[in-house]
């Protein structure tokens, strides 16, 4: 899921301030704590390799983010693809995996239990 600020709809539009909100954007229930990302990830990064091993050789964890800027495109483990772009907002369910098209500057909030297990487990995929 992601979309658009422009597509995100306005709340309050006044002089001087423009909120913009979407609701029901992915559900944190039963998850950890969330912890604050930020990824600088050049163009042609791929970290599918990196995630074989963990269940269905795909990140576990879901994400809320914003890519400042670039593109990614992210593949679902039923095979949908989505790309994101520079200016987009998104939520990546758990079951995927991330490639960079062009250099990304992404922030992201994750269950912090969970996608610290990913963190590590990319760690050691690429020490060994």
């Amino acid at each position: 899921m992601r979309i658009a600020k422009n597509d995100v709809p306005e709340q309050i539009n006044i002089p001087g301030a423009i909120a913009r909100q979407v609701k029901g954007f992915g559900d944190a229930t039963g998850y950890s704590g969330m912890a604050g990302e930020y990824f600088s990830l050049a163009a042609g990064t791929d970290i599918a390799p990196l995630l074989k091993g963990l269940e269905n050789d795909l990140c576990q964890s879901p994400h809320w983010g914003y890519l400042i800027e670039g593109e990614v495109t992210v593949t679902y483990h039923d095979g949908a693809v989505d790309a994101v772009h520079g200016g987009d907002l998104f939520y990546w369910p758990p079951g995927h995996t991330v490639a960079v098209t062009k250099d990304a500057e992404i922030i992201l909030f994750s269950p912090q239990l969970e996608h610290c297990a990913v963190v590590d487990h990319l760690r050691k995929q690429l020490v060994g």
